[in-house]
């Protein structure tokens, strides 16, 4: 988990590395970075996703190297990841072909995103994440806190998610912070409640956006069907739902 180091984080971050899924420092130290290409890895390969190497993900990422590269892990030697011979029987989770993308299992539900564990500080880096900067995702984290604490994680990250797909939407402005405060498009943002602060729960749920999660498959809308009045957004065709909201294309 975040924070631990050692051979065995060098072996997970390598062999993630390996497979395209990792491309931060093989430096035995179990950063956010490497976490969340554990989420990434976890995701594609339809496991329950904790960004945490347990026994299952370490066994789903021999099973992967063993297909795509005939060894069932990677060994560093001068600073480069290379691969070492297989010596004992193949693992449980066979993968059948060569390629990880054609043998990748159909995702699992999205209902297995699982928040950090409590107590955890999950920390924005500086530098940003895929294009998003650390000031924006702050912002985002803010407004998921104000719109949707409370909620069951995976409600966060559908509220996340609905401002990625914004974010690569013709219909909306091109920045998040366009997208968070165009008028009357947020009630966090109009009632003051963006204002509050965050918590890590809510920043990993952006996190997670960011990296490609989406339990609304594309929503554009959503809102609390409690407390909604206006007409023009109960005329959306509801998709799905979520914790206390409904989504809609």
């Amino acid at each position: 988990m975040p924070g631990e180091r050692g051979t065995s984080v060098v072996e997970v971050q390598a062999n993630l590395k390996r497979l395209g899924y990792y491309n931060g420092p093989i430096d035995g130290i179990y950063t956010w970075q490497t976490y969340w290409a554990v989420r990434d890895f976890q995701n594609k390969f339809g496991l329950p996703i904790d960004g945490l190497a347990g026994a299952q993900t370490l066994n789903m990422l021999h099973s992967a190297l063993r297909a795509n590269f005939g060894t069932t892990s990677t060994q560093i030697q001068g600073g480069t990841p290379s691969p070492t011979p297989m010596t004992s029987p193949p693992p449980t989770h066979i993968v059948p072909t060569n390629t990880v993308a054609q043998t990748a299992p159909a995702p699992s539900s999205t209902a297995a995103l699982t928040p950090p564990s409590a107590g955890t500080n999950v920390t924005i880096p500086s530098s940003g994440v895929n294009g998003i900067s650390a000031n924006d995702i702050q912002m985002m984290s803010q407004v998921v806190y104000g719109e949707a604490r409370g909620q069951p994680f995976i409600g966060q990250v559908a509220v996340a998610a609905v401002m990625m797909n914004r974010l690569h939407s013709s219909l909306f402005p091109h920045s998040i912070p366009a997208i968070l405060y165009q008028p009357g498009a947020f009630t966090a943002v109009s009632n003051g409640q963006a204002s509050l602060g965050t918590d890590p729960e809510a920043t990993a749920a952006v996190l997670d956006a960011i990296h490609g999660y989406d339990p609304t498959h594309g929503a554009l809308y959503y809102w609390n069907p409690a407390t909604a009045t206006s007409p023009w957004v109960w005329s959306q065709p509801i998709m799905l739902r979520i914790g206390n909201h409904v989504f809609a294309k």
